[in-house]
């Protein structure tokens, strides 16, 4: 069974930002699960994309958050650590079984979940987000970045 779906844009249309074809899924999501305003949020991370060191397959970057954020960077994962989150995979190398956004499958409390190419936020059980990417139920998760009790 699907999670429930409450829109939730993070605080991003106080902030004056206009548009829906935006990828800031990362910032939003973030912004949602740690309650910390969405233009500190973007702000974080648009100054950790524009320090990202340029490679062949990612150039460098620049000073925006709402072009995508390379989640597996070192740089992103030290900011989500810094605002308390630690990293639960919910995937391995040797396993076929795959967890998916359903009821009773994540734990309670305020997540930030990597789905198949996006972002969301879960605040016990309930999808936050601009819109309801559960694809019902069969949403496959591949983690989740969670407060640190």
């Amino acid at each position: 069974m699907a999670l429930p779906f409450e829109y939730n844009d993070g605080g991003r249309s106080n902030s004056g930002f206009t548009g829906k074809d935006v990828r800031d899924c990362v910032a939003r999501s973030v912004s949602i699960a740690s309650g910390v305003p969405y233009m500190e949020v973007y702000a974080a991370l648009a100054d950790g994309n524009a320090s990202q060191k340029a490679t062949s397959r990612t150039p460098k970057r620049t000073k925006t958050a709402a072009k995508g954020i390379f989640t597996k960077r070192k740089w992103f994962q030290d900011y989500m650590r810094s605002l308390g989150f630690v990293w639960v995979s919910t995937q391995s190398f040797s396993s076929k079984k795959r967890t998916y956004l359903r009821k009773g499958v994540l734990p309670p409390g305020r997540l930030v979940v990597a789905v198949s190419k996006h972002y969301t936020a879960v605040i016990d059980g309930v999808v936050n987000d601009t819109h309801d990417c559960g694809r019902n139920g069969n949403r496959c998760v591949y983690g989740y970045w969670t407060k640190d009790s």
